[in-house]
């Protein structure tokens, strides 16, 4: 019994199946295992950011915002992991403009010196902005 090119096409959907399965349950899994260190550096930034808060007699208010924009990067990195399974294997674009933004203002409050840089940081705050609202217009949503 000859199956022609019938038989290759069945067995090269097979190969291409197999890679893809198996590529995707190794992209779970690190992603899986990135967020449980992301969590445990959440949990340790939350606890040096209150042993900060507390026990440190000279805070500094550009230290805890720095804290808590690095708390909200480690949140929202977490937040996109569960947002991917959730939305069946698949990155939203708007969670890295959030994480984008959120980059960019801790960049500005922790090095806020030089006002070119904060400028073209600024610029790149409105140009992430810009494109999430075109990413959200209705031509473009996905979602």
């Amino acid at each position: 019994m000859s199956y022609g090119n019938g038989g290759k096409a069945m067995t090269r959907h097979k190969l291409d199946w197999l890679i893809t399965t198996g590529l995707q349950w190794i992209l779970n899994t690190v992603l899986i295992a990135l967020a449980v260190v992301l969590s445990v550096a959440l949990v340790k930034e939350t606890y040096s950011f209150f042993t900060y808060l507390f026990l440190n007699e000279n805070a500094s208010y550009y230290h805890l915002l720095e804290g808590i924009l690095v708390f909200f990067l480690y949140f929202e990195f977490i937040a996109l992991i569960i947002k991917y399974f959730q939305a069946h294997y698949h990155f939203p674009l708007r969670y890295f403009v959030y994480i984008g933004v959120t980059a960019i203002v801790r960049l500005i409050i922790v090095s806020h010196d030089d006002p070119h840089s904060v400028l073209l940081y600024s610029i790149a705050i409105l140009v992430l902005v810009a494109a999430l609202y075109i990413a959200n217009t209705k031509m473009l949503k996905r979602e």
